[in-house]
Protein backbone atom coordinates (compact mmCIF):
# COMPACT_ATOMS: atom_id res chain seq x y z
CA UNK A 1 0.00 0.00 0.00
CA UNK A 2 2.78 2.24 0.75
CA UNK A 3 4.39 1.26 -1.94
CA UNK A 4 1.12 2.87 -4.43
CA UNK A 5 1.42 5.57 -1.84
CA UNK A 6 4.88 6.93 -3.29
CA UNK A 7 4.75 6.01 -6.90
CA UNK A 8 1.02 8.26 -6.60
CA UNK A 9 2.75 10.87 -4.94
CA UNK A 10 5.75 10.85 -7.48
CA UNK A 11 3.78 11.08 -10.35
CA UNK A 12 1.57 14.14 -8.87
CA UNK A 13 5.04 16.01 -8.52
CA UNK A 14 6.19 15.22 -11.94
CA UNK A 15 2.53 16.09 -12.99
CA UNK A 16 2.72 19.77 -11.20
CA UNK A 17 6.45 20.33 -12.37
CA UNK A 18 5.34 20.17 -16.09
CA UNK A 19 2.37 21.67 -15.42
CA UNK A 20 4.60 24.70 -14.17
CA UNK A 21 6.99 24.37 -17.36
CA UNK A 22 4.11 24.22 -19.95
CA UNK A 23 2.77 27.71 -17.91
CA UNK A 24 6.49 29.31 -18.15
CA UNK A 25 6.73 28.21 -21.45
CA UNK A 26 2.87 29.68 -22.41
CA UNK A 27 4.17 33.27 -20.60
CA UNK A 28 7.21 33.18 -22.52
CA UNK A 29 5.71 32.65 -25.89
CA UNK A 30 3.11 35.11 -24.78
CA UNK A 31 5.45 37.68 -23.86
CA UNK A 32 7.67 36.89 -27.04
CA UNK A 33 4.61 37.62 -29.08
CA UNK A 34 3.69 41.31 -27.27
CA UNK A 35 7.29 42.20 -27.76
CA UNK A 36 6.88 41.15 -31.33
CA UNK A 37 3.59 43.78 -31.92
CA UNK A 38 5.32 46.51 -29.74
CA UNK A 39 8.52 46.20 -32.19
CA UNK A 40 6.06 46.08 -35.40
CA UNK A 41 6.24 49.51 -36.83
CA UNK A 42 3.10 50.43 -39.25
CA UNK A 43 4.56 51.97 -42.27
CA UNK A 44 2.19 54.24 -44.11
CA UNK A 45 1.37 53.34 -47.92
CA UNK A 46 2.15 55.87 -50.56
CA UNK A 47 -0.92 57.69 -51.17
CA UNK A 48 -2.31 57.42 -55.59
CA UNK A 49 -2.17 60.97 -55.31
CA UNK A 50 -1.33 63.70 -52.81
CA UNK A 51 -1.97 67.52 -53.34
CA UNK A 52 -1.62 71.17 -52.40
CA UNK A 53 -4.09 73.36 -52.23
CA UNK A 54 -5.37 71.62 -55.56
CA UNK A 55 -2.19 71.57 -57.30
CA UNK A 56 -1.05 68.18 -57.48
CA UNK A 57 2.71 66.89 -56.38
CA UNK A 58 4.54 64.41 -58.95
CA UNK A 59 4.78 61.54 -56.65
CA UNK A 60 5.39 59.03 -59.50
CA UNK A 61 8.54 60.36 -59.43
CA UNK A 62 10.87 58.68 -57.44
CA UNK A 63 13.04 61.56 -56.19
CA UNK A 64 9.93 63.62 -54.96
CA UNK A 65 7.58 60.92 -53.63
CA UNK A 66 11.32 60.21 -51.38
CA UNK A 67 11.40 64.09 -50.23
CA UNK A 68 7.85 63.57 -49.16
CA UNK A 69 7.82 60.03 -47.86
CA UNK A 70 11.13 61.28 -45.37
CA UNK A 71 8.47 64.34 -44.20
CA UNK A 72 6.16 61.91 -43.71
CA UNK A 73 7.93 59.36 -42.05
CA UNK A 74 9.77 62.13 -39.75
CA UNK A 75 6.52 63.34 -38.28
CA UNK A 76 4.38 60.29 -37.88
CA UNK A 77 7.30 58.73 -35.98
CA UNK A 78 7.58 61.92 -33.85
CA UNK A 79 4.88 61.16 -31.73
CA UNK A 80 4.58 63.98 -29.01
CA UNK A 81 5.00 66.00 -31.52
CA UNK A 82 1.90 65.24 -34.24
CA UNK A 83 -0.02 64.49 -31.06
CA UNK A 84 0.38 68.12 -29.84
CA UNK A 85 -0.19 69.01 -33.20
CA UNK A 86 -3.75 67.13 -33.46
CA UNK A 87 -4.62 68.93 -29.96
CA UNK A 88 -3.88 72.40 -30.72
CA UNK A 89 -5.42 72.41 -34.78
CA UNK A 90 -8.41 71.53 -33.06
CA UNK A 91 -8.13 74.45 -30.77
CA UNK A 92 -6.98 76.77 -33.08
CA UNK A 93 -7.67 76.10 -36.26
CA UNK A 94 -11.22 76.92 -36.53
CA UNK A 95 -10.33 80.61 -36.06
CA UNK A 96 -7.84 80.36 -39.04
CA UNK A 97 -10.52 78.14 -41.38
CA UNK A 98 -12.61 81.31 -40.58
CA UNK A 99 -9.96 83.94 -41.67
CA UNK A 100 -8.33 82.24 -44.77
CA UNK A 101 -12.03 81.65 -46.36
CA UNK A 102 -13.48 85.01 -45.98
CA UNK A 103 -10.12 86.38 -47.91
CA UNK A 104 -10.23 83.60 -50.99
CA UNK A 105 -7.10 81.85 -49.33
CA UNK A 106 -7.10 77.88 -49.60
CA UNK A 107 -7.67 75.94 -46.63
CA UNK A 108 -4.61 73.99 -47.14
CA UNK A 109 -2.45 77.37 -46.04
CA UNK A 110 -3.60 76.13 -42.15
CA UNK A 111 -0.94 74.05 -42.15
CA UNK A 112 1.96 76.27 -43.18
CA UNK A 113 0.85 78.03 -40.12
CA UNK A 114 1.11 74.75 -38.13
CA UNK A 115 4.60 73.99 -39.10
CA UNK A 116 5.69 77.12 -38.68
CA UNK A 117 5.14 77.54 -34.66
CA UNK A 118 3.23 74.66 -33.85
CA UNK A 119 0.00 77.07 -32.87
CA UNK A 120 2.18 78.75 -30.36
CA UNK A 121 3.41 82.15 -29.64
CA UNK A 122 7.24 81.41 -30.32
CA UNK A 123 10.51 83.27 -31.31
CA UNK A 124 12.37 81.45 -34.20
CA UNK A 125 16.50 82.07 -33.97
CA UNK A 126 15.81 84.80 -36.86
CA UNK A 127 13.83 86.61 -34.45
CA UNK A 128 10.57 85.83 -36.29
CA UNK A 129 7.43 85.81 -34.01
CA UNK A 130 4.24 84.37 -33.38
CA UNK A 131 1.93 81.73 -34.73
CA UNK A 132 2.79 82.88 -38.56
CA UNK A 133 6.52 83.59 -37.63
CA UNK A 134 6.96 86.92 -38.55
CA UNK A 135 10.21 89.14 -38.89
CA UNK A 136 9.11 92.62 -37.51
CA UNK A 137 10.27 94.41 -41.02
CA UNK A 138 8.01 91.93 -42.84
CA UNK A 139 5.29 93.06 -40.37
CA UNK A 140 6.00 96.39 -40.11
CA UNK A 141 5.30 96.70 -44.31
CA UNK A 142 2.45 94.84 -44.09
CA UNK A 143 0.32 96.87 -41.70
CA UNK A 144 1.04 95.20 -37.99
CA UNK A 145 1.54 97.27 -35.55
CA UNK A 146 5.18 96.70 -33.55
CA UNK A 147 6.44 98.38 -31.26
CA UNK A 148 7.39 97.90 -27.34
CA UNK A 149 3.60 97.72 -26.21
CA UNK A 150 2.31 96.07 -28.98
CA UNK A 151 2.96 93.10 -31.34
CA UNK A 152 0.37 92.06 -33.32
CA UNK A 153 2.38 89.21 -34.46
CA UNK A 154 1.26 87.85 -31.66
CA UNK A 155 -2.28 88.52 -32.41
CA UNK A 156 -3.95 84.78 -34.11
CA UNK A 157 -6.30 87.27 -35.80
CA UNK A 158 -4.33 90.34 -37.49
CA UNK A 159 -1.31 88.00 -37.87
CA UNK A 160 -3.64 85.71 -39.95
CA UNK A 161 -4.94 88.45 -42.08
CA UNK A 162 -1.15 89.36 -42.51
CA UNK A 163 -0.53 86.17 -44.19
CA UNK A 164 -3.39 85.95 -46.47
CA UNK A 165 -2.60 89.39 -48.01
CA UNK A 166 0.70 88.32 -47.91
CA UNK A 167 -0.17 84.73 -49.79
CA UNK A 168 -2.55 86.32 -52.31
CA UNK A 169 0.06 88.77 -53.38
CA UNK A 170 2.63 85.77 -53.75
CA UNK A 171 0.06 84.07 -55.50
CA UNK A 172 -0.76 87.01 -57.91
CA UNK A 173 3.11 86.65 -58.61
CA UNK A 174 3.98 83.02 -59.35
CA UNK A 175 0.63 82.24 -60.08
CA UNK A 176 0.94 78.98 -58.07
CA UNK A 177 0.14 78.29 -54.42
CA UNK A 178 2.83 75.92 -53.96
CA UNK A 179 5.37 78.45 -55.10
CA UNK A 180 3.40 81.15 -52.52
CA UNK A 181 3.89 78.57 -49.98
CA UNK A 182 7.75 78.33 -50.69
CA UNK A 183 7.64 82.15 -51.13
CA UNK A 184 6.45 82.28 -47.30
CA UNK A 185 10.19 80.93 -46.50
CA UNK A 186 11.50 82.12 -48.46
CA UNK A 187 11.24 85.85 -49.34
CA UNK A 188 9.58 86.69 -52.93
CA UNK A 189 12.09 88.07 -54.06
CA UNK A 190 14.68 85.60 -52.92
CA UNK A 191 12.40 83.06 -54.95
CA UNK A 192 11.89 84.93 -57.91
CA UNK A 193 15.99 84.87 -58.60
CA UNK A 194 15.87 81.08 -58.59
CA UNK A 195 13.27 80.93 -61.26
CA UNK A 196 14.91 83.34 -63.06
CA UNK A 197 18.46 81.76 -62.79
CA UNK A 198 16.86 78.51 -63.51
CA UNK A 199 14.69 78.90 -66.30
CA UNK A 200 11.41 77.12 -64.55
CA UNK A 201 8.54 78.41 -62.12
CA UNK A 202 7.80 74.29 -61.21
CA UNK A 203 8.67 74.43 -57.59
CA UNK A 204 9.22 70.68 -57.93
CA UNK A 205 11.93 71.46 -60.52
CA UNK A 206 13.65 74.23 -58.97
CA UNK A 207 16.90 73.36 -56.93
CA UNK A 208 16.47 75.56 -53.64
CA UNK A 209 18.57 76.14 -50.26
CA UNK A 210 17.55 73.26 -47.85
CA UNK A 211 14.71 75.06 -45.74
CA UNK A 212 12.41 75.72 -48.70
CA UNK A 213 13.49 72.72 -50.43
CA UNK A 214 11.72 70.67 -47.66
CA UNK A 215 8.46 73.32 -47.18
CA UNK A 216 5.88 72.38 -49.22
CA UNK A 217 6.68 69.22 -48.91
CA UNK A 218 6.24 68.89 -44.50
CA UNK A 219 3.08 71.57 -45.36
CA UNK A 220 1.82 68.14 -47.16
CA UNK A 221 3.26 65.57 -45.17
CA UNK A 222 1.55 66.95 -42.17
CA UNK A 223 -1.50 67.73 -44.11
CA UNK A 224 -1.58 63.54 -44.97
CA UNK A 225 -1.23 62.99 -41.25
CA UNK A 226 -3.32 64.56 -39.65
CA UNK A 227 -6.41 63.87 -42.34
CA UNK A 228 -5.55 60.35 -41.83
CA UNK A 229 -4.76 60.47 -38.03
CA UNK A 230 -7.11 57.30 -37.72
CA UNK A 231 -4.56 55.10 -40.12
CA UNK A 232 -1.83 56.43 -38.69
CA UNK A 233 -2.95 55.36 -35.39
CA UNK A 234 -3.36 58.45 -33.61
CA UNK A 235 -6.46 57.53 -31.68
CA UNK A 236 -7.27 60.76 -29.75
CA UNK A 237 -10.46 60.62 -27.78
CA UNK A 238 -12.67 64.21 -27.92
CA UNK A 239 -12.18 64.96 -24.46
CA UNK A 240 -8.15 65.09 -24.96
CA UNK A 241 -8.35 67.53 -27.93
CA UNK A 242 -7.52 71.71 -26.58
CA UNK A 243 -9.97 74.12 -26.85
CA UNK A 244 -9.94 77.82 -26.69
CA UNK A 245 -11.38 79.83 -23.58
CA UNK A 246 -14.99 81.24 -23.75
CA UNK A 247 -14.20 84.90 -24.42
CA UNK A 248 -15.67 87.55 -24.96
CA UNK A 249 -14.71 91.20 -26.73
CA UNK A 250 -14.67 94.81 -25.41
CA UNK A 251 -13.11 97.63 -27.55
CA UNK A 252 -11.29 100.50 -25.68
CA UNK A 253 -10.25 103.70 -27.12
CA UNK A 254 -8.23 104.96 -24.36
CA UNK A 255 -4.85 104.39 -22.77
CA UNK A 256 -4.94 101.36 -19.98
CA UNK A 257 -1.75 102.19 -17.37
CA UNK A 258 -2.04 99.16 -15.91
CA UNK A 259 -3.22 95.71 -17.18
CA UNK A 260 -3.12 94.12 -13.43
CA UNK A 261 -5.82 97.35 -12.04
CA UNK A 262 -7.52 96.91 -15.48
CA UNK A 263 -7.97 92.74 -15.24
CA UNK A 264 -9.25 92.95 -11.76
CA UNK A 265 -11.48 95.89 -12.75
CA UNK A 266 -13.02 92.87 -14.78
CA UNK A 267 -13.32 90.84 -12.23
CA UNK A 268 -9.93 88.70 -13.61
CA UNK A 269 -6.58 88.79 -13.13
CA UNK A 270 -3.17 89.29 -15.01
CA UNK A 271 -2.19 86.04 -16.30
CA UNK A 272 -5.57 85.76 -17.72
CA UNK A 273 -6.08 88.89 -19.58
CA UNK A 274 -2.07 88.47 -20.84
CA UNK A 275 -2.85 85.47 -22.25
CA UNK A 276 -5.88 85.76 -23.99
CA UNK A 277 -4.44 89.14 -25.52
CA UNK A 278 -0.60 87.87 -25.75
CA UNK A 279 -0.57 90.81 -28.20
CA UNK A 280 -0.05 93.41 -25.73
CA UNK A 281 3.23 92.84 -24.37
CA UNK A 282 3.93 95.40 -21.46
CA UNK A 283 1.94 95.56 -18.05
CA UNK A 284 0.16 99.12 -19.78
CA UNK A 285 -1.23 99.83 -22.63
CA UNK A 286 -0.35 103.41 -23.87
CA UNK A 287 -2.95 105.31 -26.25
CA UNK A 288 -2.05 108.84 -27.10
CA UNK A 289 -4.18 108.56 -31.06
CA UNK A 290 -7.44 106.90 -29.91
CA UNK A 291 -7.33 104.44 -31.61
CA UNK A 292 -9.13 101.33 -30.99
CA UNK A 293 -8.32 98.24 -29.68
CA UNK A 294 -10.36 94.51 -29.66
CA UNK A 295 -9.45 93.36 -26.26
CA UNK A 296 -10.41 89.80 -25.46
CA UNK A 297 -12.31 89.51 -21.74
CA UNK A 298 -12.76 86.05 -20.00
CA UNK A 299 -17.04 85.38 -20.21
Amino acid sequence: MFKYFITFLIFIIFFIVFKNYDKKNEDIQVKRSNIEQVNKTYIHKKPKTISFCGEQAPIENQEIWERLDKEILKNSFFHSNTILYIKRANKYFPTIEKILKENNIPDDFKYLCLIESGLENVVSPKDARGYWQILEKTGKAGGLEINKYIDERYHLEKSTEFACKYLKESYERFNSWTLAAASYNMGKRGLERQIEKQKTNDYYKLLLNSETAKYVFRIMAVKHILENRIEFGFLINENDLYYLENFQNITIDSSISSIVSFSLSLNSDYKTIKKLNPWIRQNRLPNKSKKEYTIKIPK
